[in-house]
């Protein structure tokens, strides 16, 4: 490869509601404290679909390789004073432009991955997440947990429950993703279609009783009622979908009455997204959370849109989508 190409990288610009195209540019520089990433990859994540949709609030054209933050790949370029990272490193990254060939990320929001994951896929971002989510949820041996959507972050919450000693109710529209939820350790599963029939079953699956803490991780009006009406007097109810689509009506009633713990598990602090990566990768490393059978497509860079469309779609036998320069 001559001088000029390799100097050269490629990446995602979002030019409309659900258009792409791929520019080359010049590799970023990283600056003071920063490394530059060559990228095996990034996970796509189902947040992006509300601006790929195009909403008023949305801006267009997109930043190269804007919304995409689940990369991983191998420190290419290290800028001035960074210390603990050598070129060369494979590391989980949270940057935001990881729809790209290269990116660029402060060395402290990297987190180096072990040679026993080596080529194996790691979007940080996600992994971490399901870590962080699952540190707050408070999960204890012999609790009923339920999780509503089992899409990868709940297949993963289901996995982590299960191993804590958690029997697991999983709820989701796919019967597909029930497999997946049994596979991970639920003990019972239901098909998320009735409000009222699924307050019933998950009741006489309780004694009456229902769960010691409820999941909901699917990001719509409805499941988070339905989580609510399937927490425990003095339960603990977990928000881990994400909201993005206007302003939520809850019963408060209903809340007050029973004396619900509601947890908001969004992070906002780097720091703690970085922590959740690296809990991650260990628990990764020894098997405690196994998401490789969740990266059920891989799409070139070229092709995000079709990965974004089957984000949004979800069909039969999909659960992750990542993209590979």
């Amino acid at each position: 490869m001559d001088q000029r190409t390799d100097a050269l990288s490629e990446a995602v610009i979002i030019t409309g509601p659900g258009a792409i195209e791929v520019a080359t540019r010049p590799k970023p520089k990283p600056g003071p404290g920063e490394a530059l990433i060559c990228l095996e990859g990034s996970g796509v994540c189902a947040s992006n679909l509300t601006p790929w949709s195009g909403p008023d609030w949305m801006q267009f054209p997109t930043e190269p390789g804007g919304l995409g933050h689940e990369g991983w790949g191998v420190i290419e370029e290290l800028g001035a004073d960074v210390q603990g990272f050598s070129v060369g490193d494979r590391v989980a990254a949270l940057s935001f432009h990881a729809y790209a060939s290269h990116d660029v990320a402060p060395v402290a929001n990297l987190v180096k991955l072990p040679e026993a994951l080596a080529d194996q896929p790691f979007p940080g971002e996600p992994l971490g997440c399901a870590m962080n989510i699952f540190r707050r949820a408070e999960i204890k041996p012999g609790q009923t947990v339920a999780i509503i959507g089992i899409g990868f972050l709940g297949a993963l919450l289901t996995e982590l429950a299960a191993g804590a000693g958690a029997r697991v109710i999983a709820i989701a529209r796919r019967p597909f993703a029930l497999d997946i939820a049994r596979n991970m350790g639920a003990a019972e599963t239901l098909v998320m279609d009735d409000h009222w029939r699924l307050i019933e079953e998950v009741k006489r699956l309780t004694d009456g009783v229902f769960c010691d803490v409820v999941i909901e991780a699917v990001g719509k009006s409805w499941p988070l009622d339905l989580a609510a009406e399937l927490t425990r007097e003095r339960g603990r109810l977990v928000i881990a979908g994400y909201h993005q689509d206007g302003p939520r009506q809850i019963n408060m009633q209903l809340w007050n009455w029973r004396g619900l713990d509601v947890i908001n598990a969004h992070e906002r602090d780097t720091a703690v997204y970085i922590d959740g990566i690296r809990e991650a990768v260990q628990a990764v490393v020894e098997g405690h959370l196994t998401p490789a059978s969740l990266y059920t497509h891989v799409f070139p860079l070229d092709k995000l849109d079709q990965a974004l469309d089957m984000t949004r779609d979800r069909p039969d036998g999909f659960m992750k989508a990542l993209v590979t320069p």
